[in-house]
C-alpha cells in the first residue's frame, strides 16, 4: 500500500501544481506545455475539446486565446500516493461567468520533474442547496 501524503512529496507537487496555475492564468504557453508529459499517452479532455497525445494538447495551447484566463479556485486537494503519484482536484470561476469549474489532474514523477499525464476540465451550473 502507497503512503498517502508524505510531506516532501505533496510540497514538491503543490509547487508544480501552482505553477502551472500560474502559467495557466498568464498564458505562459513554455511552461504549460513543460509540465504536460509530452508522451502520445498523455490526455487532457476539456470544456469543448477531447486532446490525446502531447501534440494535440501543445497545438491547442498554442491555438487558445490569452483573454479570460484568470479565475479563483475553491476546495482544492492535492493527494500523493507513494513518491511519483499524485492527484489534484480543484473548483473554478472566473469573473462574468455564473458556470462552476471543475479541474482534475494526474501527476506523475518523471526524471525531468513532476508531469500531467491526464487533465479534466469541465464547467456545470453551480448546484444549489
Amino acid at each position: 500500500m502507497p503512503e498517502i501524503d508524505l510531506p516532501d512529496v505533496l510540497a514538491e507537487v503543490k509547487a508544480a501544481f501552482e505553477r502551472y496555475e500560474v502559467a495557466l492564468t498568464t498564458n505562459d504557453v513554455e511552461t504549460l506545455d513543460e509540465l504536460f508529459a509530452q508522451k502520445p499517452t498523455t490526455v487532457r479532455l476539456g470544456i469543448a475539446e477531447n486532446l490525446f497525445g502531447y501534440e494535440a494538447i501543445k497545438a491547442f495551447r498554442a491555438a487558445r486565446s490569452p483573454q479570460g484566463l484568470q479565475r479563483t479556485l475553491e476546495n482544492t486537494v492535492i493527494t500523493t500516493y507513494g513518491r511519483d503519484f499524485a492527484v489534484a482536484s480543484t473548483l473554478f470561476r472566473r469573473t462574468g461567468s455564473s458556470k462552476l469549474g471543475r479541474q482534475q489532474q494526474s501527476w506523475v514523477r518523471f526524471p525531468e520533474g513532476w508531469r500531467v499525464v491526464a487533465a479534466h476540465v469541465s464547467l456545470i451550473d453551480p448546484p444549489t442547496a
